[in-house]
């Protein structure tokens, strides 16, 4: 076994990895970026390199060498399916734990391994997947495959560059897009279609393979709960299947395995039609770990990172197929940093207050730590939450009841959305396909900013206030006669703010929101008390917001002094009533990765203007009302949230009401 190995990668994976190197006794190695310097895997390993980028191979290789590093584990990051860093390592004379080169290159390109894996027998999704197609050879080959149709990347994974095409004037754009995302993301922009399976479901199946031939699987995965082809849900293992269709998906993937002399962990994804599930077609392999692995895990009690170390060392597995038993159900989600109330979009944020869960079947593979500073240039994944239970149902339950016990402050999470997921019907009853969460989404409903939350935060003001010390500063509203209540303005919405009277003294409280009644409340280290009802809370202050979480769900409170209440009263005055405002603001920090028009430009409400990127999500920006427009930005610059990026000078006359 290796003394010495570095992990190049960061976040939950990286921690991941250098937890089963501590419980080994191997000596662990970090890397980290400037923006990563307190990271809690910088904190976990035994040593740290400083290194400008993950993607810096040179730069990685450089570390491992310097630090004595026999090997290398990529994580599942963009090295961990690199065929040049495999040979990089090879010729530096350090192991790649992962597959072999060819391997990697093999499976990597999409196209090639759909043909690769069809001569082996594996069924594959009807369509056209041909190296080197221009755009017009796809539009032709599109009217054979039929729509609703996928155009999909050759290279790279996780759903970027992935486009749904429902007709046929809609199919250029998509490949426009699909392109650009892929070469930005990938480094090469060839394309493929595939007819799009109805009610489809995603499941993938784990593998390991040794030097010597030996391949098992250890069973599957259930992956469909997904939103833009990211997953958000993933278990083990499928309701779908019975053991006969196990049996057989579990064989067409260690094929998939032989059919390149695989060597490792990977996972072979299938897509498999809901309305026939005894059918499955090969979507590609995956020659790494996955972020899911945790649930195959927990089934089979399986330390698959364990493995990938000894398999890289030489070692032969010391498993036999019938040695993989699935024990009870796992269910996992992924904690993103993203604002579900604002279209799912990427939020940024310093992390000022983490709670995380513990308890029976509950496993928690996470990066948080306080202080964590959430910028834009990395994944927007921040952690996932596992439970386990002996059936499907205790699990659930156990998940959510995990959930609920999660605490993050500072920055937007999915924490809400994850357990309004979790309790849809159609979820508890697994009936579950990869279109369901966009159907169910316009039925779900956010909590938002509510009385608690709001009492809270003019309470936690008032409070930090009243102890300030200096009897002229405590806001008592002491005068002759009543007392004067003291006044706290709220952000409720971009557009909407709200009073919150308090009256009386840290121990004595009477609160007030809005034009509604006065209403006695208390503020303890443990929550609040609001007209006799407690609340367990966790409340903590960052510059001019206050976060407030209940039961894993988490708001922003941001507070509004005077001059941030006059600057918004102007701006409305600036602008007839009822009109929108001509700023296009970015509604996420991020890069402008393309501009569609130019200062000068007539334009419709509607015409897009830019396109900004931000943790692998593209969201383009349209014009909100007709006008002339004025950019304010190009191509590679970096924006903040709420920068005004564009305006449109309103033709004469022309006021688009809301």
């Amino acid at each position: 076994m290796f003394s010495t190995v570095l992990v190049a990668n960061r976040g939950e994976i990286a921690c991941r990895v250098i937890g089963t190197l501590r419980r080994l006794g191997i000596r662990s190695v970090a890397v980290y970026s400037d923006t990563d310097r307190r990271a809690k895997h910088v904190r976990m390993a035994d040593v740290a390199v400083r290194i400008e980028s993950y993607l810096d191979s040179v730069a990685i290789l450089g570390a491992a060498l310097r630090t004595g590093a026999a090997a290398i584990h990529p994580g599942y990051g963009f090295l961990a399916e690199n065929a040049d860093f495999a040979r990089e390592c090879a010729e530096a004379g350090i192991v790649f734990i992962g597959p072999g080169a060819e391997a990697i290159e093999t499976m990597g390109d999409k196209i090639r391994a759909k043909n690769q894996v069809a001569r082996h027998g594996v069924p594959v999704i009807p369509g056209v997947a041909e190296p080197g197609l221009s755009d017009e050879q796809l539009t032709e080959a599109a009217a054979g495959v039929g729509y609703p149709l996928l155009v999909k990347p050759s290279a790279g994974g996780g759903g970027k560059g992935m486009t749904i095409v429902e007709r046929a004037g809609d199919l250029a754009a998509a490949l426009t897009a699909s392109r650009r995302i892929a070469l930005a993301g990938f480094g090469d922009d060839t394309l493929f279609l595939e007819r799009l399976v109805s009610r489809p479901r995603h499941i993938e199946v784990q593998v390991l393979a040794d030097a010597v031939g030996t391949v098992l699987h250890l069973g599957e995965r259930e992956c469909s709960l997904q939103r833009r082809h990211q997953k958000i849900v993933e278990e083990a293992p499928s309701v779908l299947l019975d053991e006969a269709a196990r049996e057989r998906i579990g064989e067409a993937a260690c094929e998939v395995a032989r059919s390149v002399a695989y060597t490792g962990a990977g996972t072979v994804e299938f897509l498999v039609s809901d309305d026939a599930p005894d059918e499955f077609f090969f979507m590609e392999m995956n020659t790494r770990l996955q972020v899911e692995h945790p649930v195959t895990e927990m089934v089979t009690g399986v330390d698959l990172v364990e493995w990938q170390l000894r398999i890289a060392a030489g070692e032969p597995l010391t498993l036999d197929q019938h040695d993989i038993v699935l024990s009870g159900h796992a269910i996992e989600v992924r904690l993103y940093a993203e604002d579900p109330s604002r279209g799912f979009l990427p939020a940024t944020g310093t992390v000022i207050a983490v709670e995380e869960p513990s308890g029976d079947g509950v496993r928690v593979d996470s990066a948080l730590i306080d202080g964590l500073e959430v910028g834009s240039h990395y994944d927007p994944m921040l952690g996932k939450i596992i439970a386990w239970g002996s059936d499907r149902a205790q699990a659930i339950g156990r998940l959510d009841a995990a959930l609920a016990a999660t605490t993050v402050l500072g920055v937007h999470t999915n924490l809400e959305f994850l357990r309004a997921l979790l309790a849809d019907q159609e979820v508890l009853a697994g009936r579950l396909d990869t279109g369901l969460i966009e159907r169910m989404l316009g039925g779900i409903r956010f909590r938002g900013i509510d009385d608690t939350a709001l009492a809270a935060a003019a309470l936690q003001l008032h409070r930090h206030r009243w102890r300030d010390g200096s009897p002229w500063h405590q806001p008592s509203g002491w005068r002759i006669g009543d007392h004067r209540a003291n006044r706290y303005n709220f952000a409720i919405s971009a557009t909407e703010s709200v009073d919150v009277f308090v009256t009386g003294s840290p121990d004595s409280t009477m609160v007030r929101i809005g034009d509604g009644t006065s209403r006695q409340a208390r503020l303890d280290p443990i929550g609040l008390e609001l007209d006799g009802i407690s609340h367990t809370l966790t409340i903590a202050q960052a510059g001019e917001s206050i976060w407030v979480s209940e039961r894993g769900i988490a708001c922003e409170v941001a507070v509004r002094d005077r001059v941030k209440q006059l600057a918004d009263h102007r701006a409305t005055l600036s602008r007839p009533a009822g009109t929108v405002s001509p700023d296009v603001r970015a509604p996420m920090p991020g890069t402008v990765v393309a501009v569609t028009a130019s200062s000068g430009d007539a334009v419709e409400a509607g015409r897009p203007l830019l396109t900004v990127e931000a943790m692998k999500m593209e969201h383009t920006l349209l014009a909100p009302l007709a006008g002339v427009v004025t950019m304010t930005v190009h191509p590679g610059d970096l924006v903040r949230l709420d920068q005004v990026v564009a305006r449109i000078d309103p033709h004469e006359g022309a006021h688009h009401e809301r």
